[in-house]
């Protein structure tokens, strides 16, 4: 396919693979966080981590939407449908995260609960249209990728006078997450989760653009490429961030310029600041409260807030014992470090979200057999360089 096939060309990857095994200094390591889950799962589909030498290791951060929403988000979601009646719609992945007690969205539909998976937020008001007698809530997720369509169903039931219409906002933002990885005590203290540059999240990026990763780079001194979500993509990235670390350079660059601009996408983002504004803080699975990481809908659309008209309060969760979810996500732990992981906890019986969701960790490890091949990593590029 035009435009997919040269980003998946063997020849290519062979090709980069080599010329990272070249420049990559035999003396020191290279720890390359993906912050985003569709890199992830590029690199374990496509055999990536296995093209890389030995010293240059892929850190997996929290850039799944489903995997860092709380436990007691999801409580209130099933609060919405189950205490208040309330059509929740929800898409699909978030159906299936364990809340506490092992209660999901979909556990409570099969108990008769009125929860709907939606494919995008027309879904939600069409609902809602079609149900003018109940109250219909949309289960809203996601980073600034998926917040413009959430805008859009605000100002669209606005527009329309749905009353029956609200939206239970649980976006969150990009930046504030990397910076508070960054700000640390793991990372800048102590460092015992080595980050030495970033690949850039894709889709969010067209969105809000590169500029807003300029700071972390010359903040914390931590190299940002941002990358597609091809294994060509993300390995051109990785030479570009090994380069700028071999040069001592530490600055935004952009491998995925088919797509990302400096400005990115400004209608959206204009569209977004209308609607939305930040939260003071927000608690991220795995990162605990983050100060300025999240939206909430503003006074503007105050009557469509589905905190305000239902008075959700999120109360303290905790995460199912043993499960390391947490600490994957803040790129402490591997999936197999996590003594649940492949035993009790499976795609058909997770326990922890980073199971659950297309863009998890652990699904990754779990769907491309990772956890049976974490000894062969670095063999390819080895051969690849010869």
């Amino acid at each position: 396919m035009k435009y997919i096939d040269e980003f998946r060309a063997r020849d290519l990857a062979h090709g980069l693979a080599a010329a990272i095994a070249r420049e990559a200094a035999p003396s020191r390591a290279y720890h390359i966080m993906e912050f985003c889950g569709g890199h992830t799962h590029a690199i374990f589909r496509y055999g990536v981590h296995d093209l890389m030498p030995s010293n240059v290791r892929f850190v997996h951060g929290p850039g799944c939407p489903v995997c860092v929403l709380p436990i007691g988000r999801i409580d209130n979601a099933l609060e919405l449908a189950e205490t208040h009646g309330a059509i929740v719609c929800s898409y699909g992945d978030m159906m299936r995260v364990p809340a506490s007690k092992r209660r999901s969205l979909l556990k409570a539909r099969a108990e008769g609960a009125d929860v709907r998976m939606i494919y995008s937020t027309l879904d939600a008001l069409k609902i809602a249209r079609e149900n003018p007698s109940r109250q219909v809530v949309l289960f809203a997720i996601g980073f600034e990728t998926t917040t413009p369509p959430t805008a859009v169903a605000l100002k669209q039931a606005a527009a329309e006078r749905l009353e029956n219409f609200s939206v239970f906002c649980n976006h969150v933002l990009t930046p504030a997450a990397i910076q508070h990885i960054l700000d640390s005590p793991e990372v800048r203290e102590i460092g015992s989760v080595p980050i030495d540059g970033f690949l850039g999240p894709s889709h969010v990026s067209s969105v809000i653009g590169s500029r807003p990763y300029e700071f972390f780079a010359e903040e914390f001194q931590r190299p940002v490429v941002i990358a597609g979500f091809e294994p060509v993509d993300v390995m051109q990235a990785t030479l570009m961030v090994i380069r700028q670390l071999n040069e001592g350079r530490y600055e935004v660059e952009n491998e995925y310029a088919r797509v990302v601009t400096r400005d990115g996408n400004t209608k959206a983002q204009a569209l977004v600041a209308d609607v939305f504004e930040l939260r003071p803080s927000f608690e991220w699975r795995g990162l605990g409260h983050v100060p300025y990481s999240a939206l909430r809908i503003k006074d503007a659309y105050a009557n469509l807030d589905a905190e305000r008209r239902f008075g959700v309060e999120t109360k303290p969760s905790r995460d199912a014992k043993s499960c390391e979810c947490p600490s994957i996500l803040r790129g402490a732990k591997k999936p197999t470090d996590c003594k649940l992981f492949g035993t009790v906890c499976t795609p058909e019986n997770p326990i922890g979200s980073c199971m659950v969701s297309s863009e998890g960790a652990c699904a990754a490890y779990w769907t491309y057999g990772r956890f049976r091949q974490e000894s062969g990593a670095g063999k390819g590029a080895r051969e690849a360089a010869e």
